[in-house]
């Protein structure tokens, strides 16, 4: 019924809140879709991931940035998201709750996407048990790697393929 990268998305989102992965398993199941058919709700929950991973390492503006697009998102694609079994008005509340306490400069504080249904939750839920972690657990903020992930993460792969493109429009730049 849902598509197992969202089911990703809610474990990694509730469980073991790495909000990075989130918005890279999102981001890849989004971009599947032809330009055209993009479906713009799955930009919503891309946002809110990258706006709390922000947030947690006090990068207010952009979390700000982020999290106000994602509440924009949210309110014009309510049914879509309700299709996913989420508690719009809910969602939205927490959302504006969050950009508020940016704004007052209160510390991070982890939030729950609510979910309205239960089958849902618990297929999550046993997700996590396979990840060996508990769906609502909090933020491990002395897991370094968790909260700075786009600076310490492998990126060998991506400066691979970026140095073949190059060199691929450097060979193209000399054939014409």
């Amino acid at each position: 019924m849902y598509p197992q990268p969202y089911i990703d998305y809610l474990v990694h989102f509730h469980g073991l809140r790495d909000y990075f992965e989130c918005h890279e398993i999102l981001e890849e199941y989004w971009k599947e879709a032809p330009i055209h058919e993009r479906e713009k709700h799955w930009v919503g929950l891309i946002q809110i991931a990258v706006g709390l991973y922000h947030y947690r390492r006090n990068n207010r503006i952009g979390a700000t940035k982020m999290l106000v697009s994602a509440k924009t998102i949210i309110t014009q694609e309510q049914a879509k998201l309700t299709k996913l079994g989420i508690d719009v008005s809910s969602l939205l509340s927490q959302v504006t709750y969050v950009i508020e306490s940016i704004q007052n400069q209160k510390p991070y504080k982890d939030i729950n996407i609510p979910l309205h249904d239960d089958h849902l939750v618990a297929l999550c839920e046993e997700q996590c048990k396979q990840h060996q972690c508990l769906w609502g657990q909090p933020t491990d903020f002395s897991n370094e790697y968790l909260l700075h992930k786009h600076t310490l993460r492998d990126r060998s792969d991506v400066i691979e393929e970026r140095h073949l493109q190059k060199k691929e429009r450097a060979q193209k730049k000399k054939g014409t």
